[in-house]
């Protein structure tokens, strides 16, 4: 199932969407949260074009794991960890497919990392690798927006890395993948219908298992929480006016235009 979250006439619901072709795609809305169990369908159908999407999620924090790809490391000069290396996006980077990326006044070298996100369904703490089929909700695209420079230049990665529009997600959550089969995704990125990024998630140096267990050694995640898997190698600078497109097997495309803040 393919759960959005999206406006329309001033109200913000959750919906599953049915359809095959993008032109003729529909919002099923969903009574109240996805992230209760059995939660029901209400009938009341609207197209999904007259809808604007949100990010899919609400949530309360957004790990991300760095240099997960051996290749992307590679690129930029670093060190692949032995263990997941971790840093967090604040909520207020999340955008959804749509919307705006900000180009941020104090940076002159903002990049694109396309990702597949991990969405977790149930509140957890020390999961075990056998368990963590068992607290994801879904799957969607992300792109890491990093102000590169800035990464360069500070220790810390809390504003090279969550601006706000740093974090775009959606089109939407889709629950339908099987764990094994979200390890092992084709991973793309256009800028202007050109492509930057191609990879697949076999190719992470830490699996999903790896990257939760990690986590929940320190700290709950609660439903809704996203967790970034990093990003293959191709990452590149975007410009003011570009169109970025982040497509996941089985999963969709999130597309995002770069402005200029302010």
């Amino acid at each position: 199932m393919r759960i959005a979250r999206f406006s329309i006439d001033g109200n913000v619901a959750f919906g599953a969407v049915e359809g095959d072709k993008p032109d003729e795609l529909v919002v099923d809305i969903i009574k109240g949260s996805p992230y209760v169990a059995d939660f029901e369908l209400s009938g009341v159908k609207v197209p999904l074009s007259k809808v604007r999407l949100l990010p899919p999620v609400i949530g309360h924090k957004i790990v991300a794991f760095g240099r997960n790809y051996a290749e992307h490391a590679k690129e930029l000069g670093s060190e692949v960890p032995e263990a997941p290396f971790a840093f967090f996006k604040p909520a207020t980077s999340m955008i959804g497919s749509g919307d705006a990326i900000m180009y941020p006044p104090f940076s002159e070298e903002v990049h694109h990392e396309a990702e597949l996100a991990v969405v977790i369904g149930r509140m957890c703490r020390e999961v075990p690798r056998e368990r963590v089929k068992d607290v994801i909700f879904g799957y969607t695209c992300a792109n890491d927006v990093t102000a590169r420079d800035v990464q360069r230049s500070e220790k810390q990665w809390a504003r090279a890395k969550g601006f706000d529009s740093a974090c775009p997600l959606g089109p939407w959550v889709e629950t339908d993948i099987d764990l094994a089969a979200a390890n092992d995704l084709t991973i793309q990125c256009t800028v202007n219908g050109q492509q930057r990024q191609l990879g697949r998630t076999s190719e992470m140096v830490h699996d999903i298992e790896d990257l939760i267990v990690n986590i929940t050694e320190a700290m709950t995640l609660l439903p809704g929480d996203v967790i970034l898997t990093g990003t293959p190698a191709g990452v590149g600078p975007l410009n003011v006016g570009d169109e970025v497109a982040v497509t996941i097997e089985g999963i969709g495309t999130l597309t995002n235009k770069v402005i200029k803040r302010g």
